[in-house]
C-alpha cells in the first residue's frame, strides 16, 4: 500500500459515528424530562379532605355510687355477777398456856468396835524382805557398773588425748626446728595458731593461719617451717590419726 492510499484511508469518515452521537443525545434528553416530571409530581401538596359531624358523641356513662354496708351493732355488755361477801371466820380462843411438845430423848451412841487386824504371815513378810533386798542389790550393782563404765570412758578419753598430744608435740618440735632464726624485733611471747590438713602419710595438704601473733615476720617463718617439715611425724597408733590439726606456736616455747 502506497502513502497516498494510506492517507486516503485515514481521511475516510466512519458512517455510524454521527448516528451514535444523535442517539445518545436523544436518550439523555428523555432521561432529563423523566426526572423533571417526577420531581414536580412529588412536590405537589396533598389534597385536604374535610369531614362534617352532624351528631355529638355520646356522653360517658356514670358509674353507680358505691353503697357501703352498715356498721355492725356494738356487742352487748355482759351482766356483772357480784360475789357474796365472805363469811367471818369464827374466833378460836387460844389457851394461855401452850403445851410444849416433848423433845425426843437422844439415842445413845453405839461405838463401833475396831476390827482386829489380821496377823501378818511371817513367811510372806520374809519373802517381801528378800525381794526388796534383791532389787536394792541389783540397783546398787547397776549404779556401780555405770560409774565404772563412765570412769573407764573418761580414762580412755584422757589416755587418747594424751597420746594425741604427744603426737602433736612431735610435730611441733619438728616444725620449730625448721623455723630458724627469729626476727630480732620480735618482742614478748606472742602466739600464732595454724590449721593444718595432712594425709595419713604425713604430707601437708594445706596451711591456714587462724590467729596471727601480731608480727608478720614470725607468722611467715612459722608457715614456711610447716611446709618445709612435710611429711610430718605419724602417730604411734593408726587410730590416733587426725586429718585436721590445730598447731600453736610461741617464740619462747622449748624445742
Amino acid at each position: 500500500m502506497s502513502a497516498l492510499e494510506a492517507l486516503e484511508f485515514r481521511s475516510r469518515r466512519e458512517p455510524a459515528l454521527t448516528r451514535s452521537i444523535v442517539l445518545a443525545l436523544v436518550v439523555h434528553a428523555a432521561l432529563f424530562a423523566i426526572v423533571l416530571v417526577g420531581v414536580r409530581w412529588q412536590s405537589r401538596a396533598p389534597d385536604v379532605v374535610s369531614v362534617e359531624l352532624w351528631d355529638a358523641p355520646p356522653a360517658p356513662v356514670a358509674e353507680p355510687p358505691k353503697v357501703e354496708p352498715p356498721p355492725p351493732p356494738p356487742p352487748k355488755p355482759e351482766p356483772k355477777v357480784e360475789a357474796p361477801p365472805p363469811k367471818p371466820e369464827p374466833k378460836v380462843e387460844k389457851p394461855d398456856i401452850v403445851e410444849k411438845a416433848a423433845k425426843p430423848k437422844p439415842k445413845p451412841k453405839v461405838e463401833a468396835k475396831a476390827k482386829p487386824k489380821p496377823r501378818p504371815d511371817p513367811a510372806f513378810e520374809k519373802q517381801l524382805r528378800a525381794e526388796a533386798a534383791a532389787e536394792q542389790k541389783q540397783l546398787t550393782e547397776q549404779n556401780r557398773l555405770r560409774e565404772e563404765r563412765a570412769l573407764a570412758q573418761q580414762l580412755a578419753a584422757a589416755a587418747r588425748a594424751s597420746q594425741i598430744q604427744g603426737w602433736t608435740d612431735k610435730i611441733r618440735a619438728k616444725i620449730r626446728g625448721n623455723i630458724g632464726i627469729l626476727p630480732p624485733d620480735l618482742a614478748g611471747n606472742p602466739e600464732a595458731i595454724f590449721d593444718v590438713v595432712i594425709l595419713p602419710t604425713g604430707e601437708v595438704l594445706s596451711v591456714r593461719m587462724r590467729k596471727s601473733s601480731g608480727h608478720p615476720g614470725y607468722d611467715s617463718a612459722v608457715e614456711r617451717a610447716i611446709r618445709k617439715s612435710s611429711p610430718l611425724p605419724k602417730p604411734d597408733q593408726p587410730d590416733l590419726f587426725r586429718r585436721d590439726l590445730e598447731l600453736k606456736f610461741r617464740p619462747k616455747d622449748q624445742p
